[in-house]
């Protein structure tokens, strides 16, 4: 990094730069670079994947505190950022919602335009050009050796920097590559704050279209001509070239590195567990244990899931799905930052949630309990992660253990869906191929012990009992209780045949609710976990009851309480456990 550099926030600026992004194979990408002028040094702490090492925590988005001014060059398409396409130029001002963005191109003429693949790894030049006496900001792109179009991509008016930016910046580039392998290179850059950025010789540049992953270091090194400015260059993830580095330590089979560059040392989870000691325990099933850690490589707090069981001939094939999983990016699921092999051992490595999960707030005498807006508002959040599993991402996926221990909670008690240790993935309207029951004893639906096979539908049934449980306060099955209490789902549906619904609310609540709320989620929990899979609602629906308060039709149909699945084998599973997190895997 060169010697800090500053940049009077009134001042215009005038800047051009060549890059080159380069995934890792013609499939899988990262997430691309932005162009920064921020007022911190250091990337420590802030967010990679999509977020591109731009802000420090969700709740920072669109705060005036972040004084960030971005001109991002995005190549994955991400709803919750509004992004019109996986290929695209956007200005972000304390946001990653752009307030302008266009797909990434140039105009030959005034009405010819040729679209330009930012993934391609071919050599792109850039202007960015901002008149403060104008407040006018103009970008352009073109495939680099050309001249510069006469017409910006994008020109925008009424740009005020001077309210956003400090009077003292950092001026340079972020690139954050999540889990899949990519090269963002900067290879040659002028910047000034009088008059045009000086021109750039483009004819000696090295280019990647036609290399691998596997490029040497010493190719990678980028060309620069700045006045009193900074590099600052944030690779997030470990690249291929990281981990080829380490083979003498942990064995790298090649269909891993397809799969997920991303993985960590055995070494560095050891020390971040500091052994994997029992102090550092967070919990435990009947999957594997998972432990607090802290990377040494970069103090990140994490949680590493132990698998108890050996892997077998299909981690494989298990690695593959997780490396999907990986790639799932929405505010609320919890990260997947990758994993590790030793031997036979499988670890996944995830974010940390410092407030842990979900029932320790709400069942038992927890220190902290969870009060009712507290409660709806992870309802809700809940129910948006499951919306982006099932309809929202590339490909449908279906979780297969939602409960209330997997359901986390970040430093806001904003919840986060985790463990996809057992989730599954398959292309939108085609159905399952899942051949083993898997899950937690009082969630699972009766049709997917019946037949093996997971869908949305049978997540809506967890959903629906996790909405009770949050609700009632209680766990799905409790032996300790009178007979006819011992199965939540059924005392429920009990109480609103006699008209008396609302009893079942968590008593420790102490009435302190939003009747209508309270309501509303014991119907919905009811009504999702019908033991009949066509008598449910999609996870859409349910969505948009949870944050538009419209009104449940047609609840009072004798459909919504039969007590009786289509198969009695559905008993020997459902009702007998003195434990909830007894997790069954079982053949057809």
């Amino acid at each position: 990094m060169n010697d800090p550099g500053s940049l009077d926030s009134t001042s215009s600026f005038s800047t051009t730069f060549v890059f080159s992004i380069v995934p890792s194979s013609a499939s899988q990408s990262g997430f691309g670079l932005a162009f920064i002028m921020t007022p911190y040094r250091s990337p420590e702490g802030f967010l990679t994947g999509p977020y591109l090492g731009l802000i420090s925590n969700l709740s920072a988005m669109g705060q005036a505190s972040n004084h960030l001014f971005a001109v991002e060059f995005d190549t994955t398409m991400n709803l919750e950022f509004k992004d019109i396409n996986n290929n695209h130029v956007g200005v972000d001002l304390n946001n990653l919602i752009s307030v302008d963005s266009k797909p990434a191109g140039y105009w030959i003429s005034s009405r010819q335009f040729q679209e330009l693949d930012l993934n391609s790894g071919q050599n792109i030049q850039a202007w960015i050009d901002y008149d403060s006496n104008q407040n006018e900001l103009k970008i352009t792109i073109v495939e680099a050796g050309l001249d510069r179009p006469q017409k910006p991509l994008l020109h925008m008016k009424n740009v005020y920097l001077s309210n956003i930016l400090q009077e003292e910046i950092y001026v340079g580039f972020s690139a954050a590559t999540g889990l899949i392998s990519e090269e963002n290179n900067i290879l040659a850059w002028s910047f000034t704050t009088n008059g045009i950025a000086p021109p750039l010789n483009t004819s000696n540049l090295p280019s990647f279209i036609h290399t691998t992953s596997k490029v040497s270091n010493s190719r990678l090194i980028p060309g620069i001509t700045a006045a009193s400015v900074v590099l600052i260059l944030l690779v997030v993830a470990s690249s291929l070239v990281l981990l080829k580095r380490n083979q003498h330590r942990d064995l790298i089979e090649e269909w891993e590195v397809e799969y997920w560059p991303h993985r960590f040392k055995y070494k560095d989870l050891h020390i971040a567990t500091k052994g994997f000691r029992d102090e550092q325990l967070l919990g435990s099933g009947g999957f594997g244990r998972v432990y607090r850690g802290v990377l040494p490589t970069n103090g990140l707090q994490v949680a590493v899931k132990s698998f108890l069981r050996e892997i077998d001939d299909g981690v494989k094939e298990f690695i593959a799905e997780i490396s999907s999983l990986g790639r799932l990016q929405h505010r609320n699921l919890v990260q997947i930052r990758g994993f590790c092999r030793r031997v036979s051992q499988l670890f996944i490595v995830y974010d940390y949630m410092p407030n842990g999960s979900l029932d320790k707030m709400i069942f038992g005498n927890p220190k902290k309990m969870l009060d009712w807006d507290q409660r709806y508002r992870v309802i809700r959040d809940v129910a948006a992660g499951l919306l982006y599993l099932h309809e929202e991402w590339e490909q449908c996926v279906v979780h297969r253990d939602i409960k209330s221990s997997n359901i986390l909670l970040d430093s806001e008690l904003n919840g986060k869906l985790g463990d996809f240790g057992l989730a599954r993935l398959y292309e939108h309207n085609q159905n399952s191929h899942t051949t083993h029951v898997v899950g937690t004893l009082g969630y699972i639906a009766p049709e997917f012990v019946q037949t093996g096979k997971a869908s949305p539908a049978t997540d809506v049934f967890s959903y629906g009992i996790f909405m009770l449980e949050v609700a009632c306060g209680r766990r799905p099955v409790d032996v300790s209780l009178q007979s006819e209490k011992i199965v939540l789902v059924d005392w429920a549906r009990e109480l609103h045949c006699t008209g008396s619904l609302m009893d079942a609310a968590d008593p420790n609540l102490g009435g302190q609710y939003i009747e209508a709320e309270m309501e509303r989620v014991l119907k919905l929990g009811l009504i999702c976990s019908n033991p009949r899979p066509e008598s449910r609602l999609g996870i859409r629906q349910v969505f948009h009851i949870l944050n538009e308060a419209t009104p449940i039709l047609g609840f009072d149909s004798p459909s919504y309480f039969e007590t009786t699945p289509p198969d009695s084998t559905w008993n020997s599973f459902q009702y007998y456990s003195s434990s909830t997190d007894a997790s069954i895997s079982m053949s057809n």
